[in-house]
């Protein structure tokens, strides 16, 4: 199994946009040697070989990664840990009026409650405040803290939420209330005045910074007050894992450990909330995994917040009532499926006011309806399907709340802080932001985002690539070698599922499935057959029809049907092969050259110019496969289509000159949008000379003078 680096790129050139989800694959190497230590050492020869490429590559360094009992630092390395612990005591003490003040999403729902939890064990009088998102926005306001002054709270801690709060802090400071903040978020230059901040993030906190959630940070505050970190890690493991993994933080180190145990807890959960919530949406059964929290477990969760009845999840968790418990974790399972009817209403919305024919390098967008609550979503799903920064603001009156989500490494926290005059306030992380901004700013802030977005997709550290581990024999795909990757869990960030490579696969079925949503395939190659699918695409989007010979990026896993047990691929990305990319990239090449006005061969030439009975076999072709008089399909893809529709062999160059010429005499209209090709056909029947094309002539002229 002696695997070669390599690196693919085919990128949008000249109106013929790249087929593949990710402009780059990126196939790691690693030794076969020291694979074959790791399967003597007890490993499955797909799960050595997914070690190995992720440099992994002994018996040592592979068990130490998996392990998940590497010791807990000490939560007094953290800057300010011990100010605030001194001022929690003193809060204990004197029986203090305490809020903890939290977010609205996973991690600051379950921020919250941990530490509410925590401290009311412990003989407090605490109250737990998550700010309504519609009315209030995210983290620290006025209106909050006036509020909570006239219930005489006198200390407020804030988890995941709190760095960029400086006039909030101020104004506890003038009403008499002291302030406490734990958060993870990135930080200012200027830090709120407050009596503690907790931040892992704190440009002044010594190496190494921990990569960890803000359930984390509360955690610690926790673990510091009660001196026992391991055992509190056994009563609020659940809360943490939820949270972390939610909260896309890496799972690597303590986060590790922390989700590891997590696992093992809902595996059996002991709270009386989170145990009617699997119940309610059937995720109780094993294996319990990091997926079952990204993928069923916290949209429900982030549904109350974001449908603005976070108060839903916080008294689930908190509650020790099982009946109210399950009434809870049904009203939560409601308000996501209201998330997902209102997400699919502004998702279409949102993408009908895209600008037609160009793939835009960010997407800015405003709108007095959208839901605050659902727009982050919606800006994630456009940013993966257009593979662009997404920034979408919801409008009310003179203002816009926004939230935004990166593509391709762009910084989202970065670009904020450059076009912060713009901006009313801001915060967030590097993929995922949001800001107030006033309307009147708007197409400014377009303006320079535009710019931004440009600059950075001339920039080296524009790679939306996709890291595959290794590649793998079609014969070790078995149900035993892929059932033994799960030794790898827990599997998100810091630790991604395997991502593995097939090449050359013919596509013998295809269908469209969940109401055209998915595509599932049939692929065969050497001997051996696959069921395959393909989520959130369309035969189209993958540019892939029946008799392709493909290269596939997939994750392996065991579906069951009926007691039996197969391996399914669930692809990530598609491409043609190795002899169908260089065909198509040496069209793409010449087609550019053509247009850039250099010379060519005669050789060349003929390679573009079209004869009548290419002409007549595009044309055919068009007429068809239109529907109701268009053709939508990406390039590659067609171009392979024609071929097979004629019978034989045609370069995407000459296709394309035949589209350029049929456009010139009036016959079709072309639009270019991100991943497709939408052909119009416009002919009213009446015969049209091609040959007075004014690109055919030139490049007859061309050829004469060869």
């Amino acid at each position: 199994m002696q695997k070669n680096s390599a690196l693919w790129i085919l990128r949008a050139t000249d109106g013929c946009v790249s087929d593949l989800k990710y402009g780059t694959w990126t196939i790691s190497s690693y030794e076969e040697s020291a694979a074959g230590a790791l399967r003597a050492a007890g490993w499955s020869p797909v799960t050595a070989a997914v070690l190995c490429s992720r440099g992994y590559d002994t018996p040592e360094k592979a068990q130490e990664f998996l392990s998940a009992d590497v010791p807990l630092s000490s939560p007094m390395d953290l800057l300010d840990m011990d100010k605030a612990v001194r001022r929690v005591r003193k809060a204990l003490e004197r029986r203090e009026h305490i809020c903890v003040f939290g977010d609205y999403d996973v991690d600051g729902i379950t921020a919250t409650c941990l530490l509410t939890d925590f401290l009311r064990k412990r003989g407090a009088h605490v109250t737990s405040y998550i700010p309504a998102r519609l009315e209030e926005g995210y983290g620290l306001n006025e209106i909050a803290v006036r509020a909570l002054r006239a219930q005489d709270v006198k200390l407020i801690i804030t988890v995941d939420c709190g760095i960029t709060a400086n006039q909030e802090a101020a104004l506890c400071k003038e009403l008499g209330m002291e302030l406490v903040i734990t958060d993870h978020h990135e930080c200012k230059s200027d830090l709120p005045e407050a009596v503690a901040v907790v931040d892992p993030h704190r440009k002044d906190q010594p190496e190494p910074v921990l990569e960890m959630a803000g359930v984390g940070v509360a955690f610690k505050l926790a673990a510091a007050l009660a001196g026992d970190q391991e055992a509190l890690l056994a009563e609020y493991c659940d809360l943490l894992c939820l949270g972390t993994v939610a909260d896309v933080m890496p799972l690597t180190g303590e986060n590790r450990k922390m989700v590891w145990r997590g696992l093992q807890a809902l595996s059996n959960p002991k709270r009386v909330g989170l145990a009617a919530l699997m119940a309610e949406c059937g995720a109780l059964r094993p294996p319990i995994t990091a997926g079952t929290i990204g993928y069923t477990l916290a949209p429900r969760i982030n549904a109350a917040g974001r449908m603005g009845h976070v108060e839903i999840a916080t008294e689930l968790f908190l509650t020790n009532d099982a009946a109210r418990a399950v009434d809870l974790a049904s009203q939560l399972c409601k308000l996501n499926r209201k998330r997902q009817d209102v997400e699919s209403g502004i998702y279409r919305q949102a993408v009908s006011m895209l600008p037609a024919g160009k793939a835009p390098k960010a997407i800015v967008l405003a709108d007095e309806t959208w839901h605050q609550g659902v727009v982050g979503i919606v800006a994630s799903r456009l940013a993966e399907e257009y593979s662009c920064p997404t920034f979408l603001i919801c409008l009310d009156g003179d203002k816009g709340k926004a939230s935004s989500r990166s593509y391709g490494g762009f910084n989202l926290f970065s670009s904020l802080e450059q076009v912060s005059d713009l901006l009313e306030s801001y915060g967030g992380h590097e993929l995922a932001a949001g800001f107030t901004i006033r309307r009147d700013r708007i197409d400014r802030f377009r303006e320079r985002i535009y710019a931004l977005t440009d600059a950075f997709s001339k920039s080296p550290d524009c790679n939306p690539a996709l890291q595959i581990d290794c590649e793998i024999p079609p014969q070790l795909l078995t149900v035993q070698n892929v059932q033994q990757l799960d030794e790898l869990e827990p599997c998100g960030a810091g630790c991604p599922r395997p991502v593995l490579f097939m090449r050359s696969l013919t596509v013998s079925d295809l269908s469209e499935v969940g109401g055209g949503k998915h595509l599932r395939l049939r692929l065969s190659g050497n001997g051996y057959h696959f069921n395959a699918i393909f989520f959130s695409t369309t035969a189209k989007l993958a540019a892939v029809a029946l008799g392709d010979v493909v290269d596939i990026a997939y994750t392996p896993q065991i579906n069951e049907y009926r007691g039996l047990r197969t391996v399914q691929l669930n692809l990530l990305d598609i491409r043609p092969d190795e002899q169908a990319r260089a065909r198509l990239g040496a069209g793409k090449a010449l087609y550019r050259r053509h247009l850039q006005g250099q010379a060519l061969s005669a050789q060349e030439l003929d390679r573009l110019i079209p004869e009548r009975q290419d002409f007549v076999a595009v044309w055919r072709y068009l007429a068809a496969s239109a529907q109701n008089g268009v053709v939508c399909e990406e390039f590659g893809c067609l171009v392979r289509k024609i071929t097979r529709y004629a019978g034989c062999t045609y370069s995407g160059s000459k296709i394309r000159v035949c589209l350029d010429v049929f456009q010139e005499q009036g016959l079709l209209q072309m639009e270019q949008r991100p991943k497709l090709l939408v052909i119009r056909l416009t002919s009213d029947g009446h015969k049209v000379d091609l040959e007075s094309s004014p690109t055919l002539l030139h490049l007859k002229e061309l050829k004469a003078g060869t």
